[in-house]
């Protein structure tokens, strides 16, 4: 080979350290990890050369809006595996890379006490130490520069003693010259959000069916005086579904009919008409004035507010007619309304998202999440994301959070799992799930784990929804009030976020549209309702009971710290959750079963549980009040799912010799 190409082929450095296998990581560095402020990122890696040289690693991290880079250094492990540990003390993008060098001096020492044991270190070791001190004093600072002098001339001269004194090491891995550096190839990027994105309970209801009879439709402010019913339950996140004026022209009409007559108020989601569109507000509904209200006393409640992003058009909306360049028509020049085959939506116009006008129309959309989040909004759930270009969404939310951090967005996409997780790869802070659809024991456990775990936990935040308007599945028809508990105790305690649409779930709503449709017959997305939120058999009591226990419990508040234990029952799940800050743990056993008593012995792993498994202890339902004495890792529990389908417990560990409470049933 021509010394000319070896030369070209040859590396800039001589780097002989190598950093592979780093962890956590989505999709090779591509996308950012997910993490909450208050948090520390643990990242590991493998970092080791050739040879016997001493190997040091270290994460240089940039903090969010930051100019300079601070370092932190990694810990070894076993088999040259290495653990660094970021504390996220600030909300936005996190810049990391992990970096790794060959430490020459502490190379040298190890070798110099090993030969100083079996006698073997000459004068001429110590004074190949004494030029590696020398060649790092002058790197060093003054104060620091006098000492490693004094400690290499004593090293040259022969005095053993130096090779005791801490203060040369110390002095060394400050100042040793530590190229050439290796490092990862890719930059660890880190989207830290606030609390809020990693839990919360979330309550959907319409604000047109707040009003107290059907003579005239709810306003915001009937919804105002709503919010303290939906802060007594104790939810975090109140979620409007679309506010807007509302388009005529093939307005839906009750039970989604295609004939609408005067008085019907038509889908909340045909959004536009001739009195505004995406930042206006229904005039049935009030004004912006209103609307700041609702957000006030919402703040003094302690709720947040959630809007729904939906970026459609009826065919009355302003756009349409200003901007026609910003939908699709078909040959003879109409606009293409929305299609699902052999579904037809003609209250709906999509956006062409590919148009020769895409600048002007995605930089309008990113305008209406900016007027919101000027009224106060920093919390968006977005309809069917998955209708919409992959591009668009990281485009939008890099955009809007690095404007304003704060944001978080829920990803409403019911779709393919490999869809719903790009989406959240690209910047969605949470995402609706398939639990909805998940019945038994098995596809539960199944499906968390998978949620709850690497890699899938460091990208995609579930948010557990039971119901939603467009959602009443086949359990809830048909399972009756047990298996709206059952399903409320698994969406709050198996997910960190979850919510329900509500009045329908507290007040049990269980009529389909029609045999086999999840539909809801007198659907609120096309018409008023009023509730009595005064039945007999309102589950309200049992949700804030929920609510309160997520909200005492911080090991409730979090995913990853998810583990599922052994059931002789294939019908009852067992599952526990555990917070290592307070020690707080919390064990959950549900009967899938909406309709028959199951029971069965639990098998508990006490790795999991901090509770001593040599010595007696009481568990305690949170939801009943019951006290209970187990004993031991198998214990009997039997749930009647129209008593209570569910135990929330917690553990108190007795001291030999006690005996209270009986077998959990």
């Amino acid at each position: 080979m021509p010394s000319s190409q070896a030369q070209t082929m040859a590396p800039k450095d001589p780097v002989r350290v190598v950093v592979e296998s780093v962890s956590p990581i989505v999709d090779g560095g591509r996308f950012a990890l997910k993490r909450v402020v208050g948090e520390t990122l643990e990242i590991e890696a493998d970092v080791f050369a050739d040879g016997h040289d001493e190997v040091r690693a270290a994460l240089w991290v940039r903090a969010p809006g930051g100019t300079t880079t601070s370092e932190i250094s990694m810990s070894a492990l076993v088999n040259d595996r290495f653990v660094g540990r970021v504390p996220l003390n600030q909300v936005g993008r996190w810049s990391i890379s992990v970096v790794g060098w060959v430490d020459r001096f502490a190379s040298w020492l190890d070798g110099a006490h090993k030969k100083h044991e079996v006698g073997e270190l000459t004068k001429t070791d110590l004074a190949v130490g004494a030029e590696l001190v020398g060649m790092a004093t002058n790197h060093a600072l003054a104060n620091d520069r006098a000492a490693m002098s004094r400690l290499a001339k004593r090293l040259k001269s022969g005095d053993l003693s130096v090779l005791a004194k801490p203060e040369l090491e110390q002095l060394m891995r400050r100042w040793a010259s530590r190229e050439p550096i290796g490092r990862f190839g890719e930059v660890i990027h880190v989207e830290v959000e606030r609390a809020r994105a990693a839990h919360g309970a979330w309550y959907e209801f319409f604000p047109r069916s707040t009003s107290p009879t059907l003579q005239r439709p709810g306003t915001l402010a009937d919804a105002t005086k709503h919010l303290e019913y939906v802060a007594d339950m104790g939810f975090d996140v109140v979620y409007l579904p679309p506010i807007h004026p509302i388009g005529t022209t093939f307005r839906k009409g009750p039970n989604n009919t295609t004939k609408s007559e005067p008085d019907d108020p038509g889908s909340p989601w045909g959004i536009g008409s001739d009195q505004g569109g995406h930042t206006a507000i229904h005039p049935e509904l009030g004004t912006m004035d209103d609307f700041g209200a609702f957000v006030r006393t919402a703040a003094s409640l302690n709720l947040e507010v959630a809007l729904d992003l939906a970026f459609q058009c009826s065919p009355d909306h302003p756009w349409v007619s200003q901007h026609p360049e910003w939908f699709k028509h078909r040959p003879d020049g109409t606009i293409q309304y929305a299609e699902n085959p052999p579904k037809k939506y003609q209250d709906i116009y999509p956006l062409d998202f590919e148009t020769a006008a895409w600048p002007e129309l995605w930089g309008a959309l990113a305008d209406v999440v900016r007027f919101w989040v000027a009224a106060g909004i920093t919390i968006f759930r977005v309809d069917n994301p998955h209708t919409k270009p992959f591009r668009f969404w990281e485009w939008l939310i890099t955009t809007i959070r690095s404007e304003t951090p704060e944001v978080i967005f829920l990803a409403e996409a019911f779709t393919r799992p490999k869809v719903m997780y790009h989406l959240a790869k690209l910047g969605f802070s949470q995402s609706y799930t398939y639990f909805a659809w998940r019945y038994s024991a098995w596809e539960l456990r199944d499906y968390f784990t998978e949620l709850s775990s690497s890699p899938v936990v460091d990208f995609f935040r579930p948010n557990a929804w039971p119901n939603t308007p467009d959602i009443l599945t086949e359990q809830l028809q048909t399972g009756g009030r047990p298996a709206f508990i059952q399903r409320l105790v698994l969406a709050a305690t198996l997910s960190a976020n979850y919510g329900i649409y509500g009045p329908a779930f507290e007040l049990v709503e269980t009529q389909a549209a029609a045999l086999g449709s999840e539909e809801y017959l007198n659907s609120e997305k096309y018409q008023q309702r009023v509730w009595d939120y005064d039945a007999p058999y309102n589950l309200r009591g049992v949700i804030k009971r929920v609510n309160q226990i997520r909200r005492d419990h911080p090991a409730l508040q979090q995913l990853r710290n998810l583990h599922f234990h052994q059931s002789s029952n294939e019908a009852l799940l067992a599952y526990s959750k555990r917070d290592d800050n307070s020690g707080d743990v919390v064990l959950m056993v549900v009967n899938t079963d909406s309709f028959h008593t199951q029971a069965g012995v639990i098998s508990l792993d006490f790795d999991q549980l901090n509770v001593d498994a040599n010595q007696p202890f009481e568990v305690v339902d949170l939801l009943g009040a019951e006290t209970y004495h187990w004993s031991g890792a198998d214990n009997y529990v039997e749930l009647r799912p129209h008593v209570s389908p569910a135990h929330i417990l917690i553990f108190r560990q007795l001291s030999a010799g006690s005996e209270t409470g009986v077998n959990a049933k």
